[in-house]
């Protein structure tokens, strides 16, 4: 096997954290791994990047060329438009939808959203809101990695075990925010995933995972969900103006 990965955020998004989970995971996977300089750290709010790289093969560069990268994995939405050229045909977006508004001519959300969905394969989770779930805003990154985790074909066994020596001079309670946010992460991704499978747009889909209690997510329920809400436009409007969250489970109660 092997896995291309682009790492992209801004500075203080924790982009090294995620790096060292997956350089370490993948050593105890038995895989060699390659690491590029992360780029954009002087400055605190700058663009940030590393190319990542880990293979049961012999890893000849540290950089992916254009049109190869398996993944691009973005703490932040704007991000992804400077790396995306470096994605294969069927490569995977992961991306936060949270943004790091750091330049005065920072795009319209709408605008931006739109442009994302356009990507065949993709994952947006709302890594301020569900970090905020976790106990920390500072969890963002971990929140990305848990949405991206089922595309690493890294065992989560290994996943989960760094994040924990990551943050284990911090403190447990660190330690239990930073997984919770992963778990938090990698549920919503996939429940994301679920409706977008089941013939939602991403758009709608994204607004209808932010109307969830991010503890009572079940990727399991996604296409129950979907079936439900592609009914008619005015379940998804009730589900969307609602001003409490929804509890997952409630969809066989609203699907009546």
């Amino acid at each position: 096997m092997k896995h291309d990965l682009i790492l992209a955020g801004v500075g203080g998004q924790g982009i090294l954290s995620i790096a060292y989970v997956l350089d370490n995971a993948a050593i105890n996977a038995g895989l060699t791994f390659k690491q590029a300089e992360v780029h954009g750290m002087a400055q605190r709010g700058g663009a940030v990047q590393s190319h990542l790289r880990y293979s049961d093969q012999t890893i000849h560069s540290d950089l992916i060329p254009h049109g190869r990268a398996d993944t691009v994995l973005s703490v932040e939405p704007l991000e992804v438009m400077r790396y995306w050229q470096h994605l294969r045909p069927q490569g995977w977006v992961v991306t936060s939808v949270t943004p790091y508004v750091n330049i005065p001519d920072y795009p319209d959300e709408a605008v931006l959203l739109d442009q994302l969905a356009e990507f065949p394969n993709l994952v947006l989770v709302d890594s301020g809101q569900l970090a905020k779930a976790a106990g920390s805003q500072r969890a963002q990154n971990m929140v990305v990695l848990g949405a991206a985790a089922p595309l690493l074909e890294l065992p989560e066994r290994y996943l989960v075990a760094h994040i924990r020596s990551l943050f284990a001079a911090k403190g447990e309670r660190i330690v239990e925010v930073n997984t919770r946010a992963f778990a938090l992460g990698q549920a919503a991704g996939r429940f994301f995933r679920g409706l977008v499978d089941a013939g939602m747009d991403p758009v709608p889909a994204l607004r209808v995972c932010q109307k969830m209690a991010p503890d009572t997510i079940d990727p399991d329920r996604a296409a129950e969900w979907a079936a439900a809400l592609a009914q008619d436009r005015a379940r998804l409007d009730v589900v969307l103006a609602a001003e409490a969250p929804w509890a997952c489970s409630e969809i066989p109660t609203f699907a009546r």
